[in-house]
């Protein structure tokens, strides 16, 4: 039986994302970080479609053919998302304290 790779992006989409950015809203993240998250999504993307590297297929046509976007703007989305979680907050909850803190006082 044969799947069809939009089938396979959405499955992607709905399982294997989701493992990786398991609370990456909120991890102090580094480029070194992102960097080998992207490498593990296209590794993973390229097994999904039965292409290796030797193939010479660029990144961004074998994302197009599942139909995904890049694990970096999926990160940004989700850290933006979170952010309007937090600032919709009262000033009262207690991850809002830190915006009151006097900056001055800690120089």
């Amino acid at each position: 039986m044969r799947i069809s790779l939009r089938l396979k992006g959405r499955v992607y989409r709905i399982v294997v994302r989701p493992t990786l950015l398991y609370g990456a809203e909120c991890w102090p993240i580094k480029k070194s970080h992102l960097k080998r998250m992207m490498v593990a999504e296209m590794r993973i993307i390229r097994w999904i479609c039965g292409h290796t590297r030797l193939y010479m297929i660029s990144n961004e046509v074998i994302r197009g053919k599942l139909g995904v976007t890049s694990i970096e703007d999926r990160t940004r989305q989700a850290r933006l998302i979170w952010f309007g979680h937090i600032s919709r907050r009262s000033m009262d909850a207690p991850v809002r304290r830190c915006e009151k803190l006097d900056r001055s006082e800690h120089k």
